[in-house]
């Protein structure tokens, strides 16, 4: 048998084809997990279990002016700071697998200044893709040189009085920054992708904001004292959740 249509059913097919063509299209793109203000609230703290001993003094003597600078206040190193209750200072605790996607990449720069014969940041977390304003405050030249892996190596001379510079960097890595002119200033670049990292201060206490539904692994990263990570739940109750890590001291 055969069917047949007339002119005005033919339209009408036509036009209801023409409408439903843009949801098909909608349809078979692939959806994307945006983090939504008002999500769950993450936050924890690291500590240390063990006992350090007392930090020496570094030595500054290669810069005169540097000793001048630090006699009453001695710079002591800062690859491994305690704090009370054994809290543990620098640790970038981040989202390092299941974060959502992570947006556009902030156009503000991060800040990384050489002041006081030091880096005022020790360890210093942005994005990938952002750049970092690296600027020089002290009186004298420093020469800095991110001691980058997967990222490109570079090293740049900065006499006093120079205006800042900017650089960005394309992968994550944590990169090991020293100066080529004092060997006792060294710190730290944690490149990330996602937006959701935090880096410990003082207390050892660290606060992921507006986490949506969903399961994370959570990794806190220390220079010397290596990475712990964990996997949490993130349910949708928007109830605020908390997860610490300890570090052990190795003998």
């Amino acid at each position: 048998m055969i069917s047949r249509f007339t002119n005005s059913e033919t339209l009408r097919r036509t036009q209801l084809a023409h409408a439903l063509f843009p949801l098909f299209l909608l349809l078979c793109i692939p959806a994307t997990v945006v983090a939504a203000p008002g999500g769950a609230k993450l936050s924890g703290k690291v500590t240390l279990n063990g006992a350090l001993a007392k930090p020496k003094a570094l030595d500054l003597s290669k810069e005169p002016a540097c000793t001048q600078m630090h006699v009453n206040n001695p710079l002591v190193s800062e690859s491994l700071i305690v704090g009370p209750g054994n809290a543990v200072r620098n640790v970038v605790v981040y989202i390092s697998a299941g974060a959502p996607y992570p947006g556009p990449v902030p156009s503000a720069p991060v800040l990384f200044d050489q002041h006081g014969c030091q880096y005022t940041t020790h360890v210093l977390a942005f994005r990938a893709g952002q750049e970092v304003k690296i600027s020089n405050s002290d009186p004298f030249a420093h020469n800095i040189h991110p001691l980058a892996r997967v990222n490109r190596e570079w090293n740049k001379l900065q006499p006093a009085g120079t205006p800042p510079f900017a650089y960005s960097y394309e992968n994550e890595e944590f990169i090991a920054v020293k100066c080529n002119i004092h060997p006792w200033m060294q710190g730290y670049f944690a490149v990330l992708r996602t937006p959701y990292f935090a880096v410990t201060g003082d207390d050892g206490s660290f606060s992921l904001g507006d986490l949506p539904p969903g399961r994370y692994t959570i990794t806190a990263w220390h220079e010397t004292l290596g990475t712990r990570s964990q996997e949490i739940e993130i349910n949708s109750s928007g109830e605020p959740q908390t997860l610490n890590f300890t570090f052990t001291v190795k003998p």
